[in-house]
């Protein structure tokens, strides 16, 4: 298959997707019509009408949780496809790996040190 075919099947997939979402969409506002209800646009938790502010804003302790969740999020998103090569790679595979996985183990060093991941 030529690379101009498979941009056609990849344009064709995505018009095709496009409308499959397109049609579902136009006949469920067909379908059901949507109602106005006042209690919709109350916040409320559990139940009971909340008396703080909808925005509030997070403490900064939250990002270094954030930050580390997602490097090791990220580690496991590039260890499948890792998982995959490492047969075909052999040895230089597994020493990128061992780099990627030692920055991110410093940078995890780095945030315990910083006491990222003292409970508060």
């Amino acid at each position: 298959m030529t690379p101009l075919a498979q941009y056609g099947l990849l344009l064709g997939l995505a018009f095709g997707t496009g409308g499959v979402v397109l049609s579902l969409y136009g006949l469920a506002r067909s379908v059901g019509r949507t109602r106005r209800e006042p209690g919709k646009d109350v916040p409320a938790t559990a139940g009971e009408l909340s008396r703080n502010p909808v925005w509030v804003r997070y403490h900064a302790r939250y990002y270094g949780y954030a930050l580390l969740f997602l490097a090791f999020d990220m580690e496991m998103a590039y260890m499948y496809p890792w998982a995959v090569v490492y047969k075909q790679e052999g040895l230089v595979a597994l020493l990128d790996m061992g780099v990627f996985l030692a920055i991110l183990f410093f940078g995890l060093l780095y945030g315990w040190s910083q006491g990222a991941l003292r409970r508060q």
